[in-house]
């Protein structure tokens, strides 16, 4: 509770004004209810939260996906939010519980080939997979794709803000619980916005340019003791043989914005769009209300995670497409970029 996105996704499913067209009836938690995750730090607020949706509304929680009990009626999403380590385990399980589609949380698998075996493990049982990609349904990357799209001669840099302590401590901490990397982690949400709209993948690219200047590789040893090294700062450009160009950059210690930034060609500013956006300012501050103390980025992305859940939940009822949704078709595309781009902007 207040720190896990698969938290998160079980409170905006629980919130009664969400008309997401879904009912939440299961949780599964392999951790906090286990003997070993019993006694834990945040086992005390598990065991509240899952106390309070018991007896509330009536979700039943299991610590394994196979003991979920078969689908009665109606349609079964599955929406898998985890340590991405654990996830094509999970992700088995729940294609073996009948599940009729699933919602997989970003970057979906540690690498490329482990994604690969889950796409067609679903297409052979005919599942649709959808992914959390927010940003590519986010009404600040819409506006300035559009706005570039109509000004011929115009660059876009997406930038993504997290507001983690610039310490040793709370970004040595953020690189152990990511051991994934920035690419496949914070960042994949702009590899996926590159992918789906700049016709970006593996082989398309012509270059990619590190900004030396704004970016910072570190090597911090996490809560275990154990050492990581990763980026607490990147920006790179990609431009493509076709010549299309889209740039990059996350900060870890940013704050909590993202912005769709278009320049001219000499990089003199033309217009900014941000998320949050100011016409979402009033569901942002009810959930603040509603849920105090979380981390702040749910805060600010929590119109486009509604939006993604009340997509993938019509589609499935209705049998229609999820608008703008990513498909795990993105998804492995957007990691094997990832995984292509990593070597090189750390050798840069």
């Amino acid at each position: 509770p207040l720190r896990s996105m698969g938290w998160y996704h079980a409170t905006q499913l629980l919130n009664e004004k969400n008309d997401i067209c879904a009912r939440l009836d299961f949780i599964v938690e392999p951790w906090f209810m286990s003997d070993a995750g019993k006694s834990s730090p945040g086992s005390t607020e598990f065991a509240e939260f899952q106390k309070e949706a018991e007896a509330k509304h009536g979700i039943k929680f299991f610590s394994k996906v196979e003991d979920v009990p078969p689908v009665v009626e109606g349609k079964r999403l599955a929406i898998i939010s985890a340590r991405t380590s654990d996830n094509p385990a999970l992700f088995s399980s729940c294609l073996g519980i009948g599940c009729h589609a699933i919602f997989l949380e970003k970057p979906g698998a540690p690498s490329v080939a482990e994604l690969k075996n889950m796409q067609e493990s679903a297409k052979k049982l005919d599942v649709e997979i959808f992914m959390g990609f927010n940003k590519n349904v986010s009404k600040y990357s819409e506006k300035a794709r559009e706005y570039a799209s109509a000004n011929a001669g115009t660059k876009v840099t997406f930038y993504h803000n997290n507001n983690y302590t610039d310490s040793p401590e709370s970004l040595g901490e953020c690189f152990e619980r990511n051991a994934e990397g920035m690419l496949k982690n914070m960042a994949i949400h702009e590899l996926a916005l590159a992918v789906s709209f700049y016709n970006v993948s593996v082989e398309t690219i012509a270059s990619v340019e590190a900004d030396r200047e704004y970016s910072r590789m570190q090597t911090l040893p996490g809560p275990s003791g154990k050492e990581f090294t990763d980026f607490s700062k990147l920006k790179f450009t990609i431009t493509t043989k076709s010549g299309d160009e889209v740039s990059i950059a996350a900060d870890r210690c940013g704050g909590d914005d993202s912005i769709g930034l278009v320049t001219d060609k000499a990089g003199k500013e033309l217009v900014r769009y941000t998320m949050p956006d100011p016409e979402d300012s009033a569901a942002i501050e009810d959930a603040e209300k509603r849920i105090p103390g979380a981390m702040p980025y749910f805060y600010v992305q929590d119109p486009d995670y509604f939006k993604l859940k009340q997509r993938v939940a019509q589609a499935i009822a209705t049998g229609g497409s999820a608008e703008g949704v990513a498909t795990i078709d993105v998804a492995v595309e957007t990691l094997r970029v990832a995984e292509y781009l990593t070597p090189t902007l750390m050798e840069q």
